[in-house]
């Protein structure tokens, strides 16, 4: 059985920076790629970050030059640098698993979804 579990979530200050983590479990995912969505409150789901298999990342322009998504291939993780947060991150943060880089950024789509972990940032 294949899962995607999110941590680090936390309560937080405008400015201040929070790492999420991403463990996979149940099968290996060294050449899909692995990405970051967020939905905040009354917003729908949106697509944040991805890096591909071969380390090639892309970001949402909204959190390109704060956040650093990395992967950790040993370890079966993915993880997700927030700087400088503002209250606009508030929302809940999903790890994502795809096949297909391409997919997941364009259409926000992919074969595995994590729970969710809560980064809610205060003004």
């Amino acid at each position: 059985q294949v899962e995607l579990v999110e941590s680090g979530g936390a309560l937080v200050q405008a400015g201040d920076s929070l790492t999420l983590s991403c463990a996979a479990s149940g099968r290996t995912f060294n050449n899909w790629a692995m990405g970051w969505f967020r939905q905040g409150p009354g917003k729908e789901r949106e697509f944040v970050t991805t890096i591909t298999g071969s380390g090639y990342t892309y970001y949402t322009d909204s959190v390109k030059g704060r956040f650093i998504v990395s992967r950790d291939t040993a370890k079966n993780t993915v993880y997700l640098r927030m700087n400088s947060l503002k209250p606009e991150d508030t929302a809940v943060y999903y790890c994502a698993a795809s096949p297909d880089w391409a997919t997941m950024r364009v259409q926000s789509r992919a074969d595995y979804w994590g729970q969710g972990t809560q980064v809610t940032v205060s003004s």
